[in-house]
């Protein structure tokens, strides 16, 4: 039959087999959009709708997104200037002045072949720059996110989606203004980033982010894992305020540091002062110089603490600009940065410790951050704890009211350490002050400095008032799902680890423990703190405490993973929230 005599059926076949994106139909783009994805076509106008939307309702694991695909194509002169800018500086600083005193000593030709092989080299960059974008592909699978790479040599990488842990998105100023970013691939038990990509469009960054979301709860569900993915819908749950950011910039001074700086400049800055007029009135400094001296030093350091204090304020106020976070049923999002932003996600079911962090000045105010530890990933988007910021400050309240809506626990019944461990404490910084002094004291006697040794003795009366901090501010509590620990009194964090997320349960004693039977128990999960000990741990407990803790929590996260099981197979097959998937182990 001829095209002409084609009936109106055979006309709509052929519409339905179109490949061209432009030519969806509005009732396939209506489709997609109620699936609350991609409509599968490229912004730019040069991707192509995946087979199975073409032929119908595509499957919860078809990828969305048609690959392989290329980065950006302002890659490439973008990371020229940025190679330009340091070639301009050397130029300027080497090249030039080098040339120039060639030509001038009358060797021309060898002048000439530098200045070729400076032509030759940018050249040979621009050229290995331009070759490694052309290079590059990645592809969205049903199952990996493959990476092929190399000039030289050539490698592939296939990153399973289950093992996806993280999708961050970063842009600088000039990055922004130019519609590109970087996107990162976080997995479990990395340490660091393992694929980036260099860069790629706003909104080819975002639909990756989504994407591979999805993707990733979609193979959970083809296991069995968790129920099958829907279109996930987000609430804002917090938005940082002006007044907060103010805190945050209030707060973010670190006062240990400060502490031994004030302490510091009133050791040693009258003694800078004292080597300029070595006579002193009496032995041991009783002068003008030395009055100075103490004077200023103290003075120094408080104005020291002020300039660190506004520092660090404001590249936190920088950091944390425009902090929003939402919630979807499966995974959080968070956004944040000034003159960097950021862009990721925290998958719910890879939460493995949640914590409230306050330090002194937090506390005193009534505010407190949390922070949300998932499974090996020690993130790269400026945390420096392996933890991500699920709230960078709000009010204590407010931020324990979201913990518990991720983690329904009950921090009621604390229990602290015996008292003996007080006194412990006090024994403890009593030699460390003890042995400050004796060096000061040494050093004022081998060197021509005298250090004001006897400084530090100020601090005695605080030892035992510190020794009572460090002990009111530890303990711990065995909830029904969850173990809950409290250590710090200048960084005082309380992690919530459900019982479903331990891995191994230990206990540890030192020598001086042992003499006052202590003993400390360590919650291991296989959230990131594992990787940089700082995991949940009840410390200096009693040594039956421990040992009846060690053999309760084992017991509980069998009971736990017991119910789980039964909630997975009840016949609604849904068990939505961060307690409803996974095992607790280093995969999940």
């Amino acid at each position: 039959m001829s095209e002409d005599d084609a009936t109106d059926a055979d006309r709509a076949s052929d519409v339905d087999r179109v490949t061209d994106a432009d030519q969806v139909t509005g009732a396939d783009r209506a489709s997609d959009a109620d699936r609350g994805g991609s409509d599968g076509a490229d912004p730019d106008g040069d991707g192509l709708k995946s087979a199975a939307a073409r032929e119908g309702e595509p499957s919860a694991t078809t990828p969305r997104i048609e690959g392989p695909r290329s980065l950006h194509v302002l890659t490439v002169p973008y990371q020229i200037a940025q190679q330009g800018i340091s070639i301009a500086v050397a130029l300027v600083v080497f090249g030039v002045p080098g040339v120039s005193a060639l030509f001038g000593s009358g060797r021309s030709l060898l002048a000439v072949g530098v200045a070729l092989a400076i032509v030759l080299g940018a050249a040979a960059i621009v050229g290995y720059l331009v070759a490694s974008y052309r290079r590059f592909e990645y592809e969205l699978t049903r199952d990996t996110f493959d990476i092929r790479s190399g000039v030289f040599s050539r490698r592939k990488r296939e990153i399973p989606l289950r093992r996806i842990q993280n999708v961050d998105i970063t842009q600088n100023v000039v990055q922004r203004v130019l519609g590109i970013a970087e996107v990162g691939l976080e997995t479990a038990g990395g340490g660091q980033t393992e694929a980036q990509l260099r860069y790629v469009g706003d909104d080819e960054a975002e639909r990756l982010q989504s994407e591979i979301s999805r993707l990733s709860r979609a193979v959970e569900a083809a296991d069995g894992e968790t129920a099958e993915p829907e279109a996930e819908r987000f609430d804002t749950i917090f938005e940082m305020s002006q007044r907060e950011l103010g805190v945050l910039a209030l707060i973010s001074v670190d006062l240990r540091i400060a502490s031994f700086l004030f302490f510091g400049a009133s050791i040693f800055a009258p003694s800078a002062v004292s080597a300029f007029e070595p006579e002193s009135i009496w032995e041991y400094g009783i002068g003008l110089e030395s009055i100075l001296g103490a004077v200023l030093g103290p003075a120094a350091a408080l104005v020291g603490i002020l300039v660190l204090a506004l520092i660090s304020g404001a590249l936190n106020a920088a950091r944390y600009y425009g902090f929003r976070l939402d919630r979807g049923e499966e995974e959080l999002r968070y956004e944040r940065g000034l003159l960097q932003k950021f862009r990721g996600t925290i998958p719910l079911s890879k939460v493995q410790t949640i914590t409230v962090r306050e330090n002194v000045l937090a506390r005193a105010l009534g505010y407190a951050a949390l922070t949300i530890e998932t499974a090996g990933y020690t993130p790269a988007s400026g945390e420096s704890n392996g933890s991500q910021s699920a709230i960078p400050v709000a009010e204590r309240d407010r931020v324990v009211s979201l913990a518990r809506s991720l983690e329904a626990f009950d921090a009621t019944g604390f229990e602290r350490p015996p008292k003996r461990a007080r006194l412990r404490y006090g024994f403890r910084y009593a030699i460390g002050l003890a042995v400050i002094v004796a060096l000061l004291y040494a050093g004022t006697l081998v060197t021509a400095f005298r250090l004001f040794w006897y400084v530090p003795l100020v601090a005695a009366p605080l030892v035992p008032v510190a020794a009572h901090l460090k002990w009111r501010n530890r303990g711990y509590a065995l909830g029904e799902d969850h173990v809950v620990t409290r250590n710090g009194f200048w960084v005082r964090k309380q992690k919530v680890v459900p019982y479903h997320r331990v891995q191994t349960v230990f206990t540890t004693e030192t020598i001086f423990q042992r003499r006052r039977d202590l003993a400390t128990v360590t919650i291991d999960t296989a959230g990131s703190q594992s990787i940089t000990g700082d995991d949940a741990a009840a410390v200096d407990v009693d040594v039956e405490t421990a040992d009846r803790i060690r053999e309760r929590v084992p017991d509980e996260l069998h009971g736990a993973l017991a119910r789980r099981r039964r909630t997975a197979s009840r016949p609604d097959g849904r068990n939505r929230g961060p307690s409803a998937v996974g095992d607790g182990q280093a995969g999940d």
